[in-house]
Parts: structure tokens; sequence; C-alpha cells
């Protein structure tokens, strides 16, 4: 007897191939027919009308400390992800010293928007080598999830607090020894970054950023040796060119694994900038080596606030403001001769071209406040209050802040939304170069959206703009990432493969209205919005989803690299 019949669905199997109507058949957590089945089964899902398709893949999260206290790594579970990797950028939180997990907590409180009070009390930081880390996690987790080796990560704990310079030949070696056990132990990689927006607590840069191109080179170098593993990488903001694209190259190669770097941003009138940065591709396909771009299934909506920081830390004269204590930020944004500082900083010529808006005032929108002072300026541009006021754009946006305790989301107008976005984005989802799932998820709480990038791309990208086939952005959220990441036996519907399968409605499939939803421990808060059309959620032959409401089972596995994964080789490598 099969355990779940899935009856009358519209099958999309994950390949690229037109759709077919027919049942699949699960048992023991593996897909045994897929046809017409007349075997009977302890369930029975009805997907009459309904689109089948292999759960979606997320290349791209920050789930490594939500998953301590949200098993069903939610919002992403309701939209249909069901294999996910985390440990991006750098930062992962494992391994672990006594002494690094409050730097490690501070960071990605700063770096990637999770609240402080939540890390505190929501993680017990009681792991040190990845081994204890995931065998915390494993049978625990209601989707697929595997972790990279952070190299801030390595960096404090091999460095401790000289994390500001080049490493001696001594720390190196020991980092690289600790990446090789990491990975022996079933991480998935290793990832870095160098983005001039990622600072720590202290507003300093990441450990990360002070490491040379040799450092990057040897680390990267390691992956070689271990099956199945990954190289993620966040390049300098807007940097462009032969230097960018060697350095990716050389990591590369002497991992002998694809690297995947983020992001690409795509809008209006941006299609040479978007070229030049794809023609790093070009560069690493020419040397023998492989390179990726993840991109945006959407407009970015960059929701920015001074209570974290994030992006306007990277402003000079920004980042020591925002690392001071609250009432001393507040009282240093009172100050003229602080504003007149920070403007100059937001408006200097070094900020890269994809951060300006962020220090444009006049086009910000007050997008919440938490006051009854600052209530009416609610949904206003700051440019339209500036004459109702008599004050600066600059003014106006820092009274606000101050008179909300910090705690105003602004949204700077990033453009995107405009057919002329659409159809380039569009060309971007089908390049070779690319792929889709930049989602950020589990970080960035309280600024950004792209969590539900699946059900955005199938919605926005599909249905609404008709930029691909649903057969096309169903194979750019399983088959390709699936088999770029060395997935074994997922992201396809296959006879013999896990049951990893969503059933959605593509006439309604979206994304509900972005709100705040204080589910956080402490009472904290994050963006958050409802999946739309998604009627089951199956992961290893178990429903974890049906009609938004999760089942209570965490069928996930805790995936390790060799385990769950195989070497993808380099493009003429056999």
């Amino acid at each position: 007897m099969l355990d779940y019949l899935i009856k009358g669905g519209t099958i999309v199997d994950g390949t690229g191939a037109a759709r077919r109507v027919a049942n699949v058949g699960i048992k023991d957590g593996r897909i045994t027919a897929i046809g017409k089945i007349d075997e009977p089964a302890t369930e029975t899902i009805d997907a009459t009308g309904k689109i089948v398709s292999p759960g979606f893949v997320d290349v791209h999260t920050h789930y490594d400390a939500q998953v301590f206290w949200d098993p069903y790594i939610s919002p992403s579970s309701y939209h249909g992800v069901t294999s996910c990797f985390a440990g991006n950028c750098g930062f992962s939180i494992a391994p672990l010293k006594p002494d690094t997990g409050d730097y490690l907590m501070s960071m990605l409180a700063n770096v990637e928007g999770m609240p402080l009070v939540s890390l505190k009390s929501g993680v017990p930081w009681d792991w040190t080598s990845f081994d204890s880390y995931l065998k915390k996690l494993e049978g625990k987790v209601a989707i697929n999830i595997g972790f990279l080796v952070g190299h801030s990560a390595l960096r404090r704990y091999v460095m401790g607090e000289d994390t500001d310079k080049p490493s001696t030949p001594a720390q190196l070696e020991e980092m690289k020894a600790l990446l090789k056990k990491s990975i022996a132990e079933g991480g998935m990689g290793f990832s870095s970054s160098q983005s001039p927006t990622h600072n720590d607590g202290s507003g300093e840069p990441v450990p990360s950023r002070a490491a040379t191109p040799e450092e990057l080179i040897e680390l990267a170098g390691c992956l070689r040796e271990y099956p199945g593993t990954l190289l993620e990488f966040i390049p300098p903001i807007g940097a462009t060119g032969d230097a960018r694209a060697k350095l990716m190259t050389d990591m590369s190669l002497a991992a002998q694994r694809s690297l995947n770097w983020n992001v690409l941003i795509v809008t209006k009138g941006g299609k040479k900038m978007v070229e030049a940065q794809l023609q790093a591709s070009d560069y690493a396909k020419e040397r023998g080596a492989d390179i990726k771009a993840l991109t945006f299934a959407q407009p970015v909506s960059l929701r920015v606030n001074v209570m974290t920081g994030f992006a306007m830390g990277s402003f000079p004269g920004w980042g020591e403001i925002l690392a001071l204590p609250v009432e001393d930020r507040k009282k240093a944004f009172l100050d003229p001769a602080v504003r007149k500082e920070l403007v100059t900083g937001a408006a200097h010529k070094d900020v890269p071209a994809a951060l300006r808006p962020v220090g444009n005032f006049e086009r910000m929108l007050v997008e919440q406040t938490h006051s009854p002072e600052t209530k009416a300026y609610e949904g206003r541009m700051i440019g339209d209050l500036v004459k109702e006021l008599g004050k600066s754009a600059s003014d106006i946006f820092f009274d606000i802040a101050v008179a909300d305790d910090l705690r105003t989301t602004f949204l700077p107008s990033l453009g995107g939304h405009d057919d002329e976005s659409w159809a380039l984005r569009g060309e971007v989802f089908k390049d070779p170069r690319t792929l889709v799932g930049a989602s950020d998820a589990g970080a960035h709480l309280d600024m950004i959206d792209t969590f539900a990038f699946s059900t955005t791309l199938l919605s926005e990208g599909v249905r609404k703009h008709n930029l691909l086939s649903l057969e096309e952005g169903i194979y750019e959220i399983t088959e390709k990432p699936a088999r770029y990441l060395g997935l074994k036996q997922r992201g396809r519907l296959q006879e013999g493969w896990y049951a990893d399968v969503v059933v959605f409605d593509d006439v309604t499939v979206g994304k509900g209205p972005i709100h705040t939803r204080y589910d956080l421990p402490e009472g904290a808060g994050r963006l958050y919005c409802e999946a739309l059309g998604i009627q089951n959620v199956l992961v290893n032959g178990k429903e974890i989803v049906r009609n938004n409401e999760l089942t209570g089972v965490k069928a996930g596995v805790v995936m390790r690299s060799g385990r769950d994964t195989e070497t993808v080789p380099l493009p003429g490598v056999s």
C-alpha cells in the first residue's frame, strides 16, 4: 500500500518538459510511480486542477540560528521550499568556542538583522565542532537543510580579536585544518564575504573582509578534497572588471568547484551593468572555472532603519555612530554637526552605485512609524514633507527616527517595478550564468521580503509578466539549482527519487501582504507574508504543510556534504 497517492494533478516535473496529467505514488519517502496508479494509499491528495511539482530549492539562506526556535523553517516551508542552504556570506555559527558566541551573536544582529534578544534566548550556543552543531538539529527540522562553513566564524575561532588584519601563515594553516575538519563532519562547503555593507556588532568590518586574496584561494582549495562541496562568495559591491573576476576564478579553480556570488540586481537602464557583472562568468569559463550569479526573483524593496543600520553602516562616518548605544545614538542624531557629517558620508563618491538610493532622503518613504508623534508621516514621501514642515529631507529623516526611538522603517526608492526592468529580469532568469534564489531568508528580518522568492517567481515572473512558461519557472527553482548544488535525487519528480513535492494552484500562487509578525523569541518582530495558492508541501514523502497550516511533522534531513550531495565537476572536467 502507498503512503500517499497524489491524484489527478498536472505534473510539471522540473526538467522543463511539457506538463501532463498523471498521478503520483509515494512510499517510504520515495516516488514509486508516476502515471496511472491503481494501488491503494493510506492517504489520497486530490490535486485535480492543481500543479504537482518538485519541492523548491533555496540556494541562499541564513537560517543557522532561527532553526533552533523554528524547526519548521518558516516562512520558506509555507512557500514550497523543501531544501535550502544556510551558512552563506561567511556567517555560520559553527565551529564555536565558548568566548566567540557573544561576538557571533552581535555580528549576526548587525550584519544580518537578527534581533539580539532572540539570538541570546533562542539559541543554546553550547556546541563546539561542526558535527556537534549539526547533531543538535538532526531529526528536528521540517525541511532539508545544509550549512556552509563560514569564513568569519573560522577567523574568529582561530584569530580571536585580531581579525582586522591578514592572517599569519600559521593562522592560515590552522584555519585550513579547521575548515577541512568541519567539512569532513558534514559542512557543505566554504562561504566568505568582502562586501562593504558587512560590519560586525561594533561597526567594524566582519573578519572575512580582512582576508587577502591568497587566504581566500587557499581556503577555497580545501574543498577539492571533499565530495559534494560548494563555494559561495560576496565580492565587493559594485566591483567589476578583471580583478574581481580573477579572484573568483582563482577560488573556483583552487576548489575545483563552481562559485556562486551574491547578488545581481536588475533594474531599468542597468543592462550594461548586468552584462559587465556577468562577464565574470565568461572570464571564468575561458580559464576552465565556473561562476554563477545569484539574482533576485523580484524588484528589491530594501527597508532601512537606524536601529540596525544595515547598508547605511557602510557610508563613510556612519559606522561609529550606528555602533553607539541607542540613547547615545539618539543624542548624536540630534547634533547638527553630526547630521552634517552623516549627510556628507551618505553622498560620498565612494558609496557604491547600488547603495546610493539608501542615502537619498528626499526619495524615501516613511513606511512604518512607532509613536503618536510620527504616525501622521506614515506612508508619506519625505520629499513631500519638506515644504510642509519647512525642514530639509535629512532633518526630517533624523527627527522622525529619533522620535520613534530609532525604530522607524524607511523605504528607499530603488526602482525596478517597471516593465522594462521586468523584461531585463526575464532575460537574466534564463541566462545560464545565473541562478534565481538570492532569498536571504532568515536574515534582514526588518528589511526585505525576498524570502518569498519561489511564489514571487511563479506569480510575477510567470503569470503576471509572462517572462517564463510555468515549466521554465519551475525548472529555475527546482532542477536547475538542485543539479548545480549536487543534491542527490532531489529537484525532479522521477520514480525512485525523494518525494519532495509541492501541490499548488498556478492561478492563485503568490505571496500575501507584507506585515510585521512578532513571533520570535522575546517577542521580537520580523517581516512576514503568507503563501497563497500552496495546497500541500511534502518533504521526504511526508506532508508538512496542508492549506497553509503545518501538520506538525518534521520530515527534513540535516544534509551533510558527500552523503546528501555529490560533486558537480567544473565544465570540461570529467
